[in-house]
């Protein structure tokens, strides 16, 4: 086994990244990167050399000497790289950029200000309640909602772009997930949670899931 996920089970970013590699049918091992215990494991030195920005996830290939960060450019990776059983990036350019742009308004608009690193500077450096830091993750999530769950109007079938799991799907179920966390009211967007419940009949998505993680809370 060549492939090593650095991760954390309840990372967004770390679960999408499992989603594609399951997706893919690929061998892996997890190694864990507590983000809170002892303040924080990927402030270690050993982590920091894998990657400087303290984040997860991180994807090691020992084969091919490759180390990468950052979500979306690892699942990209993958796609190139192990484009079977199916692709998770259409190929058809226009279509490539729809997928593409509805993951970015996740990954890149919503996520990172519901960041654990966001929601903790919140509370140490500005005094929020924990509250107060829940209901500024529930608003953030359901602006982004808003306009996703519209766009989806017109171009979803079982999955965010008609019948095939794409990259949009992979980054959705993870913001979901992060919004019943948050107690956003998922009644008010039935077209989302209907495509979430869909990816999560997939084993890959079921395997992918926090609470199945070796880090997760028993």
């Amino acid at each position: 086994m060549s492939l090593t996920l650095y991760s954390y089970w309840r990372s967004t970013a770390s679960y999408r990244t499992r989603i594609a590699l399951n997706l893919k049918g690929l061998e892996y091992e997890i190694k864990p990167v507590h983000l809170v215990k002892d303040g924080g494991e990927q402030h270690l030195e050993s982590y920091h050399r894998l990657n400087p920005a303290e984040l997860v996830p991180t994807l090691v290939d020992e084969d091919e000497d490759i180390i990468l960060n950052q979500s979306l450019s690892i699942i990209t990776f993958l796609d190139e790289r192990y484009p079977e059983p199916y692709r998770l990036l259409p190929q058809h350019a226009v279509e490539k950029a729809r997928v593409t742009a509805l993951a970015q308004d996740i990954a890149c608009e919503i996520q990172p200000i519901c960041n654990l690193r966001v929601l903790n500077a919140l509370k140490s450096r500005y005094g929020a309640s924990q509250d107060n830091v829940s209901q500024w993750a529930a608003y953030w999530i359901e602006q982004g909602f808003k306009g996703i769950e519209q766009r989806l109007q017109t171009q979803a079938g079982k999955y965010c772009f008609d019948f095939d799991v794409t990259l949009a799907d992979v980054c959705l179920v993870p913001q979901v997930y992060n919004a019943n966390r948050f107690g956003v009211d998922m009644g008010n967007f039935p077209l989302i949670s209907k495509i979430a419940d869909n990816c999560n009949q997939l084993e890959a998505f079921q395997n992918a899931a926090p609470e199945n993680q070796p880090d997760a809370p028993r």
